[in-house]
């Protein structure tokens, strides 16, 4: 079997486990989010659902590669800057005003109707556009 015969498996995997945990309700993304009202801690779960077990994967890929070849990415280096703190307001208010994170967002495209499919568009332009406006804030900060 090939690689894209398991990455077309793992991605359904993974759609379908967003859409059963309830990732894919932006209602219930909101709820998660609302702190300070009326809260919903059930997405708690499925984050820790997801963090334990891919802590745990990482460990054990120490050493190892992967069955279908190539390698296991590096351990990031953690570099606290101002494209970090930027992107994280950036993600966090997206998620927020609409309840949508980009995994989420295409495994609602089939059944969203046309807020998913703009939320989609404007999320894939703010992509594409990120670089050019990243460089623009370096040259920006560097004339200072």
């Amino acid at each position: 079997m090939s690689r894209s015969f398991f990455a077309f498996l793992a991605g359904g995997i993974f759609g379908a486990g967003l859409l059963v945990s309830g990732m894919t309700d932006t209602a219930k993304v909101q709820g998660w989010l609302d702190i300070f009202g009326a809260w919903d801690p059930t997405l708690a779960f499925v984050m820790g659902g997801a963090i334990l077990p891919m802590a745990i994967a990482w460990r054990l890929t120490i050493g190892r590669t992967p069955m279908l070849g190539g390698s296991f990415p590096a351990k990031p280096e953690i570099e606290f800057d101002r494209n970090l703190v930027l992107g994280s307001v950036l993600f966090g208010a997206g998620w927020g005003l609409s309840g949508l994170c980009p995994g989420p967002s295409i495994a609602s495209l089939s059944y969203g109707g046309w807020p998913h499919i703009l939320f989609f568009v404007a999320m894939v332009a703010g992509m594409i556009a990120t670089p050019s406006l990243r460089r623009r804030l370096d040259t920006l900060v560097a004339e200072r």
